[in-house]
């Protein structure tokens, strides 16, 4: 008798909730990001083929060079190797290239120290607490 994987086992739940998370939090980060720095023509992005659905993704509206950014980021997080996915500064060998790396390391510290001045708690919370 052969038995067949389910997609809806909890680890797969838990990794598909993950994901969403991830990209989430990238899509708000990078939108925060470009809202306060980058003027002109801004476009939302529409990525195609994700294992999940981010309504966040095509609600925002992002520059050209974010949405070159967040589609890289999006790219390295569907291509990460690691299961569980690690926290990136933690794993000595990092997928993004060093222009990258620079450029996403700009966003997220500017983008998270803002959401907490506005009140975002629940923010410091996943990030400890995952």
């Amino acid at each position: 008798m052969a038995f067949m994987k389910t997609t809806n086992r909890p680890q797969d739940n838990r990794a598909r909730r993950k994901l969403r998370r991830d990209l989430r939090t990238l899509a708000l980060f990078t939108v925060i990001y470009c809202r306060k720095h980058h003027l002109g023509t801004k476009l939302p992005l529409a990525p195609q083929g994700l294992p999940v659905t981010v309504p966040e993704l095509t609600r925002y509206r992002y520059c050209s060079a974010c949405r070159e950014l967040l589609n890289y980021a999006i790219d390295r997080r569907l291509h990460c190797p690691l299961d569980p996915k690690p926290d990136c500064r933690e794993y000595p060998r990092n997928c993004y290239t060093q222009p990258q790396r620079a450029a996403i390391r700009q966003v997220m510290a500017f983008a998270g120290p803002y959401l907490v001045r506005r009140g975002r708690f629940d923010l410091l919370w996943r990030l400890r607490f995952g």
